[in-house]
């Protein structure tokens, strides 16, 4: 004999295993399990986001009735940190968790100019491929002294350009740009960085890398030069050469030739050469 025995659902239990499906930079995939299995009604939940770097707070309700609800929180900020808590609208015990937005991408084609007592950096326009960056933000800039371990923090600019003066030399220096952070530095773009090692020298990478190719340029032009004139010369050896064996066999076939007989004879006692 057998019994169906149906258990009255709690319904101060908290929603089970809520985890981040995916995160963008302004938005985030969550999904979460109803208290108990296969509810027979329409859950109401309330899911509350508390953005811990701005200190705000937002509510959003979600009806379901499926075991598994899957919900996307919208207009978030790259860069963001956030605080989440999923739980029943009759304030039962609640489920939480933290998310990470994805930060703004780092700026693209970062490189460096020489001039006489300085150096420039130059980046393309990071609102060139994100839409959620506008100019009037701008970029700060940090350089790091690999030689005395020191990082400082050179200041920010708008522009897609950046000056930097009093470098020592014989100093190792690496650049990062980045979207500026915002509220106490707490949102900030991915920085692009640089390798700066050439102030010993007066140089800069691209320089130093172009000096090189023209050294290589230099040697290898030079033997292919000479390989030609070689080959040259040996063809114009056997051509001298050819045509001396060619004249050599005429005048010695003449020497043989009988007009009588109308050919050249030859004896096994003659010497061809």
């Amino acid at each position: 004999d057998s019994v169906v025995v149906k258990m009255i659902p709690d319904n101060r239990l908290p929603p089970r295993h809520l985890h981040a499906v995916r995160t963008g930079k302004t938005f985030a995939v969550i999904k979460w399990e109803s208290p108990y299995d296969s509810p027979d009604q329409d859950m109401l939940y309330a899911v509350a986001v508390k953005d811990l770097v701005r200190k705000t707070d937002k509510i959003y309700k979600v009806k379901s009735r499926n075991s598994t609800v899957e919900y996307t929180i919208r207009k978030l900020e790259p860069g963001g940190k956030y605080h989440v808590i999923v739980q029943l609208g009759n304030m039962s015990k609640e489920s939480s968790m933290k998310i990470n937005t994805v930060p703004l991408s780092a700026p693209d084609a970062l490189k460096i100019i020489t001039e006489n007592d300085h150096i420039l950096l130059f980046w393309k326009s990071l609102a060139l491929k994100e839409s959620n960056f506008n100019e009037s933000r701008g970029y700060e800039i940090h350089m790091f002294d690999s030689l005395m371990n020191i990082t400082a923090y050179l200041g920010n600019t708008t522009e897609n350009f950046f000056k930097v003066s009093n470098l020592k030399m014989g100093h190792n220096y690496s650049f990062s740009v980045q979207a500026r952070c915002l509220y106490g530095g707490q949102m900030c773009g991915e920085p692009a960085t640089l390798l700066y090692d050439e102030l010993g020298t007066g140089k800069d990478p691209s320089a130093t890398r172009s000096g090189q190719a023209t050294d290589v340029a230099a040697i290898v032009v030079p033997v292919l030069f000479l390989l030609l004139v070689t080959l040259g010369i040996g063809f114009v050896v056997l051509y001298m050469r050819h045509r001396r064996l060619q004249s050599s066999f005429t005048a010695f076939a003449n020497s043989h030739y009988s007009s009588r007989l109308g050919s050249a004879i030859f004896s096994s006692g003659d010497d061809l050469g």
